[in-house]
């Protein structure tokens, strides 16, 4: 049996230690939330469509010398991170662009299971694109009754 991962680690610099203890306060909550927890009133709405996809570790440091965050996870969680700093952004007003990247592995040869993807974030907006979705706009199409055919015999 094969087993697929989705990985990525990064850090967000945070304006002072009570930003950084909502923000890990937040994330505890929507885990919690996630394995069946009501969310509270205040849980902000823009998350709550994320928290199935909520799969990821934060962990509280030192980001340059400031308070910040580590985000990381082997299971995925793309979507939920990007939602959870952009609220961050959001909330702290933070003028930064948050860049990551994230990759796709299995433990073993499958021709499915590799790639991965970027994510730019803003306050105002969230990009990403797959590694499979580039090549995908980046591939001319194949030609429209390209057919194999045995060889013929001599």
């Amino acid at each position: 049996m094969a087993n697929y991962f989705t990985n990525f680690s990064l850090q967000l610099r945070l304006p002072d230690e009570a930003a950084q203890t909502y923000a890990l306060n937040l994330a505890e909550q929507a885990s919690r939330i996630r394995y069946h927890d009501e969310p509270p009133d205040s849980f902000p709405a823009e998350l709550q469509a994320n928290l199935e996809d909520w799969c990821f570790e934060v962990e509280v440091g030192k980001v340059e010398q400031q308070p910040g965050l580590w985000l990381h996870s082997s299971d995925g969680g793309i979507d939920a991170v990007c939602a959870f700093i952009q609220h961050l952004l959001q909330r702290f007003n933070l003028p930064e662009t948050v860049t990551f990247e994230w990759s796709h592995d299995c433990t073993k040869p499958r021709t499915d299971a590799y790639g991965g993807g970027a994510a730019i974030i803003t306050a105002q907006e969230i990009k990403s694109m797959s590694t499979g979705q580039w090549l995908h706009e980046n591939t001319p199409d194949p030609a429209p009754n390209f057919q194999l055919q045995p060889p013929t015999p001599n």
